[in-house]
Parts: structure tokens; C-alpha cells; sequence
């Protein structure tokens, strides 16, 4: 009896033992979790769309190693803390969260989940378990400036812009000085929307910038409605952003600066994988293949077009940057004294226009 009582308690604890074993090793091949928070749809062109297809990338090298979700058309504030809050809750180890207007729910939501990594795009408020990514926009946006200023015949380029801070405005000023280095005497116009994706108002704000008489329009807003706007206006051209954008412009598009974050979604997946992550404000630009210039309009001067490929050499070799002196304000007076460069610091908290843009910037 007392052996039979024995060999039970052994079969038993033997059961469980082996249940135990088949639930670790099950958990130790479960895929980890990532999450991204989109503030835009992501439609097939625009910002939402770059990010998503770096997320596909990313999930392409790192194969059964990873498991993500993404929410899109995720309202910055109050929504957005939630759905972050959610992803954190639900298990996922990495979340990236993408927009601006994410940065003070992705902190608070970080305080209450400290085993969870975060990643912010283009913020700059960082904390043990949350680190900030952003990319030189302006080196593509110079670039792009440059084929503006050379196919511009009434010197005017409209620019629509979503929110007056600095990553916009590094953008804008780039733009103005590519343009502005191959034709002095170019100007660029801004209308704000005060929104990241609207198509009714990017639309309404390319055409009164048109009506204007800007002959190449521009953008830093997530559709492709100004592209559209400009390909019905006869003599108009447009410059696309975030993705190439020419399907939506056959005719008017010349270019686009363009984005590609497959890379960086790889290496800080691979990182926290590896235990090796820790928090940084990245800053990686076309030298890392994150920043890109959109196959130029056959419209193009050859010349134009020798002018942009050096251009991009210089810039990533480092013989050349976009925000290099001397540089005047608006107002004429020096910003940036000749032979300087504006660290990462300066460019990061840039709140003025660049001689050459028009009207007052929003406070």
C-alpha cells in the first residue's frame, strides 16, 4: 500500500515536472511582441506608410523571432496613451511610438511599465527604459530644394506645414537653402494646418499657395494631396515627401525627400533581443540609408541633377551640411557664422526662419 502511495506521488511530480518543462520551453519559443502606435493611416504613401513598411522589414529579417501589431489613425494625447498603455499590458516587450504628439503619453505610460522598452520618433524627452529616434530630414529636404530652385521660373515655392516646431522648421529652412543655392533669388512661402494628416486642408493650403504664385509646391504633412493639388494646375510642380509620391503627380512630380527606418527597426529589435538595448536619441541620416531623394522627374536639368547627386555625396562623406555657414535669419543678421556647422543641440531646438522664407512664424 505504501509503495503504490509512492509510486503515485513519483508519477505525479514526474507529470508535473514534464507540464512545467513543455510550458517553459513553449514560452521560451513564444516570438517577441512588438507594438507600433500610427498617427495616420497608412494607406500606400506618406509617413504612417514609411514606418510601416520598415515595421514589414524588420519582421522579414528577424523571421519567428518577433511577433507585431500596429494601430493606426491613433489621435495624439489622451487616445494615444491609452493604446500605448494597452500594448504595454498586453505583453509586448518593444513599443515604438511614432508621432511627435506621442512623446508625453509614451513617458507617462514608461513610469508605470519599467520592464517595457519604448521608442519615440523625433521627440526629445527620453528615460531609463525609453529611448528617441529621428532622422535627418533636412538632408533630403536640401537636396529636394535644389531641383526646386532649378525648375522654378517665378521664384516662389509654397510649402505646407503641419505644427511650427523644430523638426518642421529644420525642414523648411533646408528646403529654402537648397533652393537658394542654385537661384539667390528664390523665396518660399508657408501655410500651417496645424495638422499631421488632412488631406481637405493640405489640399486648400496648396492651392492658395499657388494662387500665389508659387510654380513648385511642397509639404510636411502625411498625404499626398498637395502632389495631387499640383498635377492638376497646368505649369505647376510638386516635391513629394516621406515616400515617392509620383504616382499621385506622373507629370508634376520632380522628386521626393524620401524615408526608410527598415534598418533602425531591425538593429533595436535585435538589441533588446540581445539584452544590449539601452536609451539614446539617434540622429541617423543618409550616410545610414535612412534619408533618401526620390528618382529625379526626366524634366530635370542634367545639370540640376549632377548639382544634387554631388550634393548627396558631400553630405555623406561629411564634406558638406545642409546647415553649414554663413547662414542669415530671416531677418538678415548671422545665425551661423561661415565655416560653422549647427550641432545636433542647436538643430534640435531651432525655432527661426532662414533668409528666403516669407511670413511670420507662428508662436
Amino acid at each position: 500500500m505504501k509503495s503504490i502511495t509512492i509510486r503515485k506521488i513519483l508519477l505525479a511530480a514526474a507529470t508535473g515536472f514534464m507540464t512545467a518543462f513543455t510550458s517553459l520551453a513553449a514560452s521560451a519559443a513564444d516570438p517577441f511582441k512588438i507594438g507600433f502606435v500610427y498617427v495616420s493611416p497608412i494607406g500606400d504613401a506618406g509617413w504612417t506608410f514609411q514606418h510601416d513598411q520598415g515595421r514589414l522589414e524588420m519582421e522579414g529579417k528577424l523571421g519567428d523571432k518577433v511577433e507585431t501589431k500596429y494601430i493606426e489613425s491613433v489621435p495624439e494625447g489622451g487616445e494615444a496613451e491609452r493604446v500605448i498603455r494597452q500594448f504595454a499590458s498586453d505583453g509586448y516587450g518593444l513599443v515604438f511610438t511614432t508621432s511627435f504628439g506621442y512623446m508625453n503619453p509614451t513617458i507617462k505610460v514608461a513610469k508605470r511599465f519599467p520592464e517595457v522598452i519604448f521608442e519615440h520618433a523625433t521627440g526629445y524627452k527620453s528615460a531609463k527604459n525609453v529611448g528617441t529616434y529621428v532622422a535627418r530630414f533636412y538632408e533630403g529636404r536640401y537636396l529636394a530644394g535644389i531641383v526646386a530652385g532649378s525648375m522654378t521660373k517665378s521664384n516662389v515655392a509654397g510649402y505646407v506645414a503641419a505644427f511650427p516646431i523644430p523638426e518642421v522648421l529644420r525642414g523648411i529652412n533646408a528646403f529654402t537653402l537648397g533652393m537658394r543655392s542654385v537661384n539667390p533669388e528664390a523665396t518660399v512661402k508657408v501655410i500651417w494646418v496645424n495638422s499631421w494628416f488632412d488631406p481637405g486642408r493640405e489640399r486648400e493650403a496648396a492651392d492658395v499657395l499657388i494662387a500665389q504664385g508659387a510654380d513648385v509646391v511642397t509639404h510636411h504633412t502625411d498625404s499626398t494631396a498637395v502632389v495631387q493639388a499640383a498635377e492638376e494646375k497646368d505649369g505647376v510642380w510638386s516635391v513629394g515627401y516621406h515616400s515617392d509620391m509620383s504616382k499621385y503627380g506622373p507629370t508634376s512630380h520632380l522628386t521626393a525627400a524620401t524615408h526608410h527606418w527598415g534598418s533602425f527597426y531591425t538593429k533595436i529589435a535585435q538589441d533588446v533581443l540581445a539584452g544590449t538595448w539601452k536609451s539614446e536619441n539617434i540622429w541617423w541620416g543618409m550616410k545610414e540609408g535612412m534619408i533618401d531623394i526620390a528618382p529625379l522627374n526626366s524634366v530635370v536639368p542634367a545639370e540640376a541633377a549632377a548639382r544634387v547627386e554631388e550634393a548627396k555625396k558631400q553630405i555623406i562623406d561629411g564634406s558638406m551640411h545642409p546647415f553649414q555657414g554663413p547662414i542669415n535669419d530671416q531677418d538678415g543678421k548671422e545665425a551661423v557664422a561661415a565655416g560653422a556647422v549647427m550641432t545636433d543641440d542647436e538643430l534640435s531646438k531651432m525655432e527661426w526662419y532662414v533668409e528666403g522664407v516669407e511670413g511670420k512664424l507662428p508662436k
